[in-house]
């Protein structure tokens, strides 16, 4: 698996669509200062999820939209689009696919798109594909210069955190902890439908007495029905003598 391509547009100081295309191999990309080396970097690590705006030398996320020069106007969208080769398997519904571009929009009004391969998904689609590959949005495949002086200073946790990520270890536990916070959800919810369920026997059982009672009084009505119509059929009857 390597990186393929990367397309870039409205993205920073990228405000003409600019494509870059790599080999397998090493590749460097070269210029004087302030060109715009940097930029790639944030594209890549913006592409596959980034969300803290520090990690990307902004104060806020509408800031990687070109804001705009003496000739071109501000544009109103970013976007990004990274294609990665030889990753079959990458993909858990097409593990056939050679070739994977994943992508993502943004636009001034706050509204975000994420793509793979053209089709709009959830940015935990994207993470999901690429955890324990080692090019998540913060893993060791994206290593500034500042970077490196605080993985060297930085403590045990970080340290372990990224050789977990290395090994591939790192997806098996966020796996895990996605399924004990579903079945902590679960549980959650069996115990609130048990208390719906006894509220609803309570409420059964009172609706059960009043049928009951509501039965009771229809017997009774119609044993009084019955008892008055033959009272009025013996009116008048001569018993031996007695008149009733």
């Amino acid at each position: 698996m390597y990186l393929h391509k990367l397309k870039i547009l409205g993205f920073k100081s990228f405000a003409r669509k600019t494509e870059l295309t790599f080999g397998i191999g090493y590749s460097a990309i070269v210029g004087p200062n302030g060109c715009g080396k940097t930029n790639i970097l944030d594209a890549i690590r913006w592409v596959i999820g980034e969300q803290k705006v520090k990690a990307l030398r902004s104060a806020s996320m509408q800031d990687v939209i070109f804001k705009g020069s003496r000739g071109r106007k501000p544009m109103g969208m970013a976007e990004v689009e990274l294609t990665i080769k030889e990753c079959k398997g990458l993909l858990p519904y097409d593990p056939q696919a050679d070739t994977v571009t994943i992508g993502r929009r943004l636009y001034r009004s706050g509204d975000s798109d994420y793509l793979i391969n053209g089709c709009p998904v959830r940015l935990k689609d994207i993470q999901s594909i690429l955890i324990g590959t080692g090019i998540g949005s913060s893993v060791y495949a994206l290593i500034e210069q500042s970077m490196i002086q605080r993985i060297l200073t930085g403590g045990k946790d970080d340290r372990r955190a990224l050789l977990e990520e290395a090994s591939g270890i790192m997806k098996f536990k966020i796996d895990r902890k996605a399924s004990e916070s579903k079945l902590t959800t679960t549980e959650s919810d069996l115990a609130r439908l048990e208390d719906i369920l006894s509220e609803v026997r309570k409420n059964a059982n009172y609706l059960k007495r009043q049928m009951r009672r509501a039965k009771d009084l229809e017997r009774l009505k119609n044993c009084l029905l019955y008892t008055s119509d033959a009272a009025d059929e013996l009116d008048g009857v001569d018993l031996g003598g007695r008149r009733i």
